[in-house]
């Protein structure tokens, strides 16, 4: 018999919807191959309103509603208000994926609803990096405490399971330090101002692809690898960090003379978020743009891709990469969290 989860989606922007079109597509050949179905039984949105039906939303309904005010007003069981707290305590879901558009200064309001999910006996997945690097280490004891879990993969680089390989494949080794590139925008900027573009005129080309938001500065000056550097320093070297204990540098003062003239000599630039434990257990963490020499396993990672080169005692440098950011690739890290959830329930 195959097992079967219902799920919340708490936010219904580029992520959820996502999910819920990966799982409409993948059908019934997805359930006999990852041996569970997937139900969508609650969606809440505070612009499209909420729908909640304990049998399934209907996902042809979802798929193609319109990113109009209160729209989850149109189909079955659907109203114009969004009903975030109650459809994550009082459902009958198993699972919470929450992707709504968060703080990255307090990680909230998704923190509060991941803690009304875990406390409540709901499994969450998210991609919201607040919740894991303002307050990691609660909510995994929150989760325990519950016998439920609280899935991040898609945390750090979207679909492609950095933290699970290393948690998993690299579980023999001790990992004394980590550098990455961990934002695509500012990669694909800083390979646009190789080629002698302005920092400007490369913002935006990367708005126009769909790699930049309006305001980019969160790229741009380093904070979003910084919430990263937090999570993986806590789930791959199991150091708690809080985010002002990593120091932090964007890509701003950077010309594009500086960089196009790099490569002469055998180097490219490119911003790192790091992390090593010494000896002590102390921590070095930081955010900082950084002029590679051309045998470093990060230089040659060019346009939006992400990578990490994780530093082992057995293996030396291992490196992960693959895509970072994307619609699709950031709603799989979701369901890549939820075969966990059953892998580790079976």
């Amino acid at each position: 018999m195959t097992d079967s989860y219902k799920l919340a989606l708490i936010g219904f922007g580029n992520v959820n919807r996502a999910l819920a079109h990966i799982i409409a597509d993948g059908g019934t050949s997805m359930a006999e191959r990852l041996g569970f179905e997937l139900t969508i039984v609650a969606v809440s949105d505070l612009f499209l309103g909420s729908a909640y039906d304990p049998s399934g939303l209907d996902l042809g309904a979802l798929n193609s509603l319109p990113a109009e005010k209160g729209a989850l007003d149109s189909i079955v069981n659907g109203r114009r208000e969004a009903d975030n707290e109650s459809l994550i305590n009082n459902s009958v879901a198993d699972i919470v994926a929450e992707a709504t558009f968060t703080d990255a200064q307090t990680g909230e309001p998704a923190s509060t609803h991941c803690r009304w999910a875990l406390a409540a006996g709901k499994h969450v997945v998210t991609t919201n990096k607040g919740p894991a690097a303002f307050h990691g280490e609660e909510l995994r004891a929150l989760a325990a405490e519950n016998g439920v879990c609280f899935g991040i993969e898609g945390t750090v680089m979207s679909g492609t399971p950095v933290l699970r390989m290393a948690a998993n494949e690299l579980k023999g080794c001790r990992i004394g330090g980590f550098k990455g590139i961990l934002n695509g925008t500012a990669n694909y900027i800083l390979g646009r101002m190789e080629d002698g573009t302005p920092l400007d005129a490369a913002i935006a080309e990367a708005q126009s692809h769909g790699y930049a938001e309006a305001n980019p500065t969160a790229d741009i000056e380093g904070s979003d690898v910084l919430l990263k550097v937090v999570i993986l320093a806590e789930s791959v070297l199991g150091v708690r960090l809080s985010p002002d204990q990593v120091r932090q540098e964007g890509i701003t003062g950077l010309s594009a003379e500086d960089v196009a003239g790099a490569p002469a000599a055998g180097h490219r630039w490119k911003l790192i978020g790091e992390a090593t434990v010494s000896e002590d257990g102390t921590v070095d963490a930081s955010v900082s743009p950084q002029c590679l020499p051309n045998a470093h396993p990060l230089a040659g990672i060019s346009g939006a891709t992400n990578a990490v080169t994780f530093d082992t005692n057995y293996l030396g440098q291992v490196t992960v990469s693959g895509p970072g950011a994307g619609r699709q690739e950031t709603g799989f890290a979701l369901l890549s969290d939820i075969v966990a959830i059953h892998r580790r329930s079976n």
